[in-house]
């Protein structure tokens, strides 16, 4: 079995949540936009402040709970 150091184990699990947070971040935006009656990113170029607002709350509810999962795994 491999030993690996536990700063470059740390460093792969950073590397690999980011990606992961990112991805969650992209699926989930694209769903919500599937489901609304508008598209995210014309209202936002438009400057539609609670359109941003709501896609904030998206980021931050998925990064909170991915970050916790991620964060539980390293225990």
């Amino acid at each position: 079995m491999i030993d690996i150091p536990p700063i470059i184990l740390n460093f792969i699990y950073v590397v690999f949540g980011g990606f992961l947070t990112l991805f969650f971040m992209k699926f989930s935006c694209t769903m919500f936009n599937r489901m609304v009656s508008f598209n995210i990113s014309d209202e936002l170029g438009k400057g539609n402040i609670a359109v941003g607002l709501m896609v904030m709350g998206i980021f931050i509810g998925v990064g909170i709970s991915l970050g916790l999962v991620i964060g539980l795994g390293l225990s």
